[in-house]
């Protein structure tokens, strides 16, 4: 259900800035203020929330029982079909909240394409809300860190059961679906993101997407993996070995845990998420492999997978106690290998915790 403090939160930042309305179309926003996941579509959706704290929502009629049970009996809910499209039912509204020739921010859940109809439509100026609930959603309270944590318990028990399962003749796509079923096997609403499988030289490319590499006798697999637990996610990355590493994969191993560790070591309130990057990437680049760790050290979660804070060169935001983000190093060299450990870890008062509790030694299987 809607979080109407959350609702007073936005109505009071509105006013600060001389905005009239802000626009939250489906994506994490709405699930993280109510609750509604409802995929995206080309059917225009969404919530409307005015600077004078009254709130209301426009939806098809085959979304109708969502939106019903995110916002309550409280929430006007403005409801159009196919036939018509969402353009007389849009007019009404913005007349009804006198919201035309206005200012609206839009989040990132809205279309592009609808918001130059509204735009053109209604006469209103729109503004980028990207980053409005940012500074709300931060700062992780302690519910959202037990599920955070939860999510990242039933990733580490799949992963566990998973190392029983790989070997050589496998593709990363086998070892992929076996790791998404082991996900719901132990609790978890489904994965959190497309999951990655990456062996060898595969794993160069630290957003690979394929699934048809064969697992060899003697290999390296890296495994990106998270799972959602009533919304919240949990993301990891274990790089393992199949049969004996060389001593060059040992030394690279090597490197980017004491990156890793040296990233943790470095979180603690009031050090800035660039001091962090810096502390991690230090180690990588004294060993000569500055560059081959050519992204960011890490990124915030909760909700969404990716979002504040991000921990990297050029962000001066200082650490506060809650903030949940992973601290992921790693060596990718074009053609040849990659490696990456990752955690996430929570900021506590002095220092911080990490939730996933899998080793980050080698592991050969």
């Amino acid at each position: 259900m809607l979080d109407k403090r959350k609702i007073r939160e936005i109505s009071e930042d509105l006013q600060k800035r001389g905005i009239d309305a802000f626009l939250l179309g489906p994506g994490d926003d709405l699930e993280y203020l109510a609750g509604l996941k409802t995929g995206e579509c080309e059917r225009f959706k969404g919530l409307f929330i005015l600077a004078d704290g009254s709130y209301f929502c426009i939806t098809p009629h085959l979304y109708l029982e969502e939106f019903e049970a995110a916002f309550g009996s409280e929430a006007p809910i403005y409801v159009w079909t196919d036939k018509d499209w969402f353009y007389p039912v849009l007019a009404k509204a913005m007349n009804d909240f006198n919201l035309n020739d206005k200012k609206l921010a839009v989040n990132f859940g809205v279309r592009a394409v609808d918001a130059i109809e509204i735009s053109d439509r209604q006469g209103v100026k729109l503004l980028n809300g990207w980053h409005f609930l940012e500074r709300m959603r931060i700062i992780k309270s302690p519910s959202e860190i037990e599920k955070l944590e939860r999510a990242t318990q039933i990733s580490d028990a799949a992963f566990r059961e998973l190392l029983g399962f790989i070997r050589p003749g496998l593709t990363e796509g086998e070892i992929k679906k076996k790791l998404i079923e082991l996900f719901e096997e132990h609790g978890a609403d489904g994965p959190a993101f497309d999951v990655i499988v990456a062996r060898k030289e595969n794993a160069s490319k630290p957003h690979y997407n394929g699934t048809k590499g064969v697992i060899e006798e003697r290999d390296l697999v890296l495994i990106d993996f998270g799972c959602r637990y009533e919304s919240y996610c949990s993301d990891t990355t274990r790089t393992i070995f199949v049969g004996d590493p060389s001593d060059e994969e040992k030394n690279l191993y090597e490197v980017v845990l004491n990156a890793q560790e040296a990233g943790e070591a470095a979180v603690r309130p009031g050090v800035l998420a660039e001091e962090v990057d810096r502390a991690a990437r230090s180690v990588i680049e004294d060993a000569g492999y500055g560059e081959y760790f050519n992204t960011r050290l890490g990124h915030g979660i909760g909700v969404a997978i990716h979002e504040a804070p991000y921990i990297m060169e050029g962000n001066k935001t200082p650490l506060e106690p809650g903030m949940a983000f992973s601290i992921e190093p790693g060596i990718y060299i074009p053609g040849k290998i990659g490696i990456r450990i990752e955690n996430i870890v929570v900021v506590t008062d002095d220092g911080c915790r990490s939730l996933c509790k899998l080793p980050k030694d080698i592991i050969v299987i």
